[in-house]
């Protein structure tokens, strides 16, 4: 089948599916892409709920390599709530200049490090609830958190649960709406959504709770890698069988090739500090060219 016919043939059979064969096809996509990136994770680089917590809101309008870059210098002046609640904010300004929208951003960490400080004990809230009601902390953040990162203190080489009997990972379940996810929702026919909030609640009534978090690393991974905004490379995707908006981005495979980013296109990965068994290179730091 061509490409065009393919393409029309996914927008009948995308117009006619019934609920179970939505739910049927969801599972399929997660599933394949499990296999594609079994190494699926958050690629901001951290080591305890906090610099989670700064690195995410950092993130905004920009890259998470930028902010890899950019938080160590940060973390290293300012390391704990306490710290950053009671810092010079020209100084955190230049710091965090990086990230764009610098002067926002230092007034959105600071006061966010002072309510955790006189409202928490200068330890990261544990629940949804607590942390929508943080300064600047949206749901998509709050999952971000609360389904990555550790709930005692322990510093961790990278961003992952250190195994000590100590650790109790907050393990809070949510899927996390960014632009990337959103964008593949929509593409595979998950909802037609542009609100965040609408986009969660139809892509959770397709799962189980207990996948929500990974689904959330495994569509933005594709979404970065692959299913790009302006040309996905649909010739090199590995689940355009299962995908009705086949044929939007670059369907010649070897053109495809071409269009794939980070580890799939042989370049570095976004964090510094990547966990065990990611099959790509370290981002390089600030200022180094990329190897």
């Amino acid at each position: 089948m061509s490409a065009p016919d393919r393409r029309l043939y996914a927008m009948v059979s995308r117009r006619s599916e019934t609920p179970l064969a939505l739910k049927r096809r969801a599972f399929k996509i997660n599933r394949a892409l499990a296999e594609i990136y079994p190494y699926a994770h958050c690629e901001l680089d951290f080591r305890n709920a906090w610099e989670l917590l700064v690195a995410t809101v950092l993130s905004a309008q920009t890259t998470d390599l930028r902010v890899n870059q950019t938080t160590p210098a940060l973390f290293a002046r300012y390391p704990k709530p306490v710290d950053l609640a009671g810092a010079d904010p020209a100084e955190v300004e230049e710091l965090i200049r990086p990230t764009g929208f610098f002067r926002a951003k230092t007034r959105s960490i600071t006061k966010l490090a002072a309510v955790i400080v006189h409202d928490h004990g200068g330890r990261v809230p544990g629940t949804l609830e607590e942390m929508v009601k943080l300064p600047g902390v949206g749901r998509k953040t709050a999952f971000v958190v609360l389904g990555n990162a550790c709930a005692c203190e322990k510093s961790v080489t990278a961003g992952q649960s250190h195994g000590a009997k100590v650790c109790t990972p907050f393990g809070v379940p949510g899927i996390t709406v960014d632009t990337h996810f959103g964008r593949l929702a929509r593409r595979f026919g998950w909802t037609t959504q542009e609100d965040p909030e609408k986009v969660e609640a139809d892509v959770a009534a397709l799962f189980p709770k207990s996948e929500w978090t990974m689904l959330s690393h495994r569509v933005v991974f594709h979404g970065r890698r692959v299913c790009h905004s302006r040309k996905p490379a649909c010739g090199a995707c590995g689940i355009a069988p299962l995908c009705p908006s086949y044929g939007e981005g670059e369907t010649d495979p070897e053109k495809a090739k071409k269009l794939l980013k980070y580890e799939l296109g042989g370049q570095p990965g976004q964090r510094l500090n990547p966990p065990a068994g990611f099959p790509g290179r370290p981002a390089p730091p600030l200022g180094a060219p990329a190897s």
